[in-house]
């Protein structure tokens, strides 16, 4: 066991959680029920319209790409920070610390984003089938307390507990798009049209859709930040990270294509750009299956929502585990509890945090949707869409200083390269589709500052590296250097099966 400068390195619980709890928490993070629900009916009412399918295939190839050099190094690379080791080692500790500071940033305020979309569903769904209406604030209590108790114990219970409702909003997604494709369809059959690739790129605007495709994805990188605590890291983390995004990708394809084709064509762009979008989603429930089924799909619509804030809630405690331990922000972050292994402080800090944030829209009389969600959804997303992109390109700077026998002209060189030009092309999509992607959240303070925030975070942390290569060098050469022995930089293959341990490298 090394030791980082606040002292000794405190380790998560390893052999926590197997391939398919990873799996389950990097597609809660996605949250296909509030993906679909949220982000297809933007797509399809004022994106690239019937094309939105396309999108999402276009988006899975791209993402793919991505995927394949982050895997490259998941399997040398072990951590709790993922990005932030991956960035510091392949691009040098001063962008690691920066892209640490927005990845911080980015999973810190998804929490509370979910959190708002959750208070929507809840008193939505509670009015609507019980006549009780409450205030929002009170249902974000409940999930903000919940998740806080669930995240204070071993990883495996969270793991549990987003299994059950993720299967549970998976199987209503696809029961619905199955009897749509077993009765041959709505008005227009079956078409193809949704899934022809070249209309990825037509449509009112194509790169709102586009965007909001690419959007339905954010989390699933959070599979390598699981590494210390699963079973045989450089295993479960790769097969983890691609059949979340392949997987991902082809349920989004087949649920978007026919929720399209049970509507038709026509009714589909009508619906989604209604008053009352989800219609896109509840009419052919309603058609397909009956009305028990719509009541079914607003309650997973809640279940839903929940768990992705509570893998969110996870990913922000472990970045701020990994930046603590490394004796940044405060040493006490870097804290495992004794018998859970949980990073049990970091997750109180970030509890604080996002009751905090929620507390401000409420008393400042925002909504939870409009406000909470969106804002802090785009702000997040802005943040950690920055992020991936510097690491598709941290692969190639890594792979060309280290490991000459891992080298390979696609998986090391070309496809982050093309991810990581794939990844600023999404950058640019959502500077150019902000204002329409905030909609009536366009002109509150929030969404000006958002840029500028940003901007502040990832600066800062190039200063904040900056300052300390110079001034307090034994701090600058631990920046995103704990990570697990039996994954780190090697070059003797007997050490393979060796017992992990946490170390510098």
């Amino acid at each position: 066991m090394s030791h980082s400068p606040s002292g000794e390195v405190h380790r998560l619980k390893a052999n926590s959680v197997g391939l398919i709890g990873v799996v389950f928490m990097a597609v809660a993070t996605a949250a296909p029920i509030t993906a679909m629900t949220g982000n297809l009916p933007i797509a399809v009412g004022f994106g690239n319209g019937t094309g939105a399918p396309a999108g999402y295939l276009f988006a899975t190839l791209v993402l793919t790409v991505f995927a394949v050099g982050y895997v490259a190094m998941a399997k040398r690379i072990t951590a709790a920070g993922a990005f932030y080791g991956y960035i510091s080692h392949g691009l040098g500790r001063i962008a690691g610390m920066a892209s640490g500071m927005l990845a911080v940033l980015a999973y810190i305020v998804f929490e509370a984003s979910i959190v708002g979309v959750f208070s929507y569903f809840a008193k939505t769904t509670v009015h609507d089938q019980f006549g009780i209406d409450l205030p929002w604030i009170l249902y974000a209590a409940a999930m903000l307390s919940v998740t806080a108790v669930l995240a204070h114990f071993d990883i495996n219970l969270t793991a549990k507990a987003l299994g059950v409702m993720l299967i549970g909003e998976i199987a209503v997604l696809f029961a619905v798009a199955t009897a749509v494709l077993l009765a041959g369809g709505g008005p227009d059959g079956i078409p193809l049209e949704p899934v022809n690739p070249s209309n990825a790129f037509t449509g009112t605007s194509a790169g709102l859709g586009l965007f909001f495709a690419f959007w339905s994805w954010v989390g699933f990188e959070s599979t390598a930040m699981y590494g210390e605590e699963s079973r045989d890291p450089k295993r479960v983390i790769p097969k983890a990270t691609l059949i979340s995004v392949v997987g991902v990708g082809l349920f989004y394809i087949y649920v978007s294509w026919m929720t399209i084709a049970g509507n038709g064509l026509t009714k589909s762009v009508e619906l989604s750009a209604s008053a009352n979008p989800l219609d896109l989603f509840f009419a052919p429930t309603q058609q397909f299956i009956g009305s028990w089924a719509v009541d079914s799909f607003q309650w997973l619509l809640l279940t839903g929502s929940f768990a992705c804030g509570m893998a969110f809630h996870q990913c922000a405690a472990r970045y701020l585990y990994a930046i603590g331990r490394e004796g940044f922000l405060h040493p006490a972050l870097g804290r495992t509890h004794a018998r859970h292994g949980s990073p049990y402080l970091a997750s109180l800090v970030q509890s604080a945090i996002a009751i905090g944030l929620v507390a401000a829209f409420w008393l400042t009389g925002q909504d939870p949707y409009i406000h909470l969600y969106t804002l802090l959804a785009i702000l997040g997303t802005m943040a950690i869409l920055i992020v991936q992109t510097l690491c598709s390109f941290a692969v190639i700077g890594y792979f060309r200083k280290n490991h000459p026998e891992d080298r390979h002209w696609f998986k090391t060189f070309t496809a982050p390269l093309l991810g990581g030009i794939g990844m600023s092309a999404v950058v640019v999509l959502l500077v150019l589709n902000m204002k329409t992607a905030a909609g009536l959240a366009a002109d509150s303070l929030v969404f000006g500052l958002i840029p500028w925030i940003v901007a502040a975070v990832f600066f800062g942390g190039l200063a904040l590296g900056c300052y300390l290569k110079f001034r307090a060098p034994e701090r600058y050469e631990v920046i995103g250097r704990i990570v697990l022995e039996d994954a780190t930089e090697r070059t003797d293959p007997s050490t393979e099966n060796t017992a992990p341990s946490a170390a510098h490298v």
